[in-house]
């Protein structure tokens, strides 16, 4: 019995391991990964419209 039981728990194993699925911990790194982004985004947007326009204006004097 123990052994059967082994073989399975190894089966068990291997398909979660090749397994494609998108977990929820998958989800919750993506989640960390993606935090930062939106967060600093609209920094770094502002950040290069006002050097555009400020090279805009640079140029035109």
């Amino acid at each position: 019995m123990k052994e059967s039981w082994q073989e399975k728990k190894e089966k068990r194993r291997k398909k979660r391991k090749n397994s494609d699925r998108y977990t929820f911990m998958d989800f919750l790194l993506d989640v960390v990964d993606w935090v930062p982004e939106l967060i600093f985004l609209p920094f770094r947007i502002l950040f290069w419209l006002v050097r555009g326009i400020g090279r805009f204006i640079s140029d035109i004097n």
